[in-house]
């Protein structure tokens, strides 16, 4: 059976260390990944090898049958990253953000206004965004991922600087988004409990 997004025995080194090896996982649309692990056991970077940002040592990714490195900006075309440095420019407001990045990505404008709306951020959109606290603009880069058109959703730590309220916003937004036929992988010390298919890779 081919799966939208595999992994087959996947290694990565760092220096002498081997952060993990034979790491294997299988996603269908309306199907979540987590990676769960200590500080230092590599989530971020199994994440950022899965997106092609890092090259692994040994195994291979696979979209829809076909390695990723075969075609990587297809794939990428088809991924939006939530990551810990939200990669937002200070001086833009949100809008003006979010604006620069649909002209960079399929993303589609309309959604916007809802966008802003869902995630609380109508009173904040005239701030240069270096004025926003740290949550509010994790929630500026969830609208980021809202924008997207983007099949699979790759989300580093994405609780992080977030009150109960947006945490439980996030898991609303991953559970729309499998619902909608998308995929989501998520590093998290979090626990992600959610109605969804969900496998899991634990590192050590």
């Amino acid at each position: 059976m081919t799966h939208l997004l595999s992994g087959d025995d996947l290694c990565l080194l760092r220096g002498d260390r081997c952060l993990f090896r034979r790491v294997q996982f299988a996603l269908n649309p309306g199907e979540l990944l987590t990676v769960e692990g200590p500080n230092g056991s590599g989530k971020t970077s199994l994440l950022r090898g899965i997106a092609g940002l890092l090259e692994f040592e040994a195994g291979d990714v696979s979209w829809d049958g076909r390695s990723v490195t075969d075609d990587h900006q297809s794939f990428r075309s088809n991924l939006v990253w939530l990551a810990h440095r939200i990669g937002f420019k200070e001086e833009l407001n949100l809008i003006e953000n979010l604006q620069f990045e649909s002209a960079l990505r399929a993303a589609s404008l309309d959604k916007l206004q809802p966008a802003i709306d869902r995630l609380g951020l109508s009173r904040l959109t005239d701030l240069p965004l270096r004025y926003l606290s740290a949550g509010q603009q994790r929630r500026v880069a969830l609208a980021r991922m809202l924008l997207s058109d983007a099949r699979l959703w790759m989300m580093d730590e994405p609780y992080t600087n977030l009150d109960h309220a947006g945490q439980t916003l996030v898991g609303e937004l991953i559970a729309e988004h499998l619902a909608g036929g998308g995929l989501c992988v998520v590093a998290s010390h979090h626990a992600v409990a959610l109605d969804a298919p969900t496998s899991r890779v634990t590192l050590q």
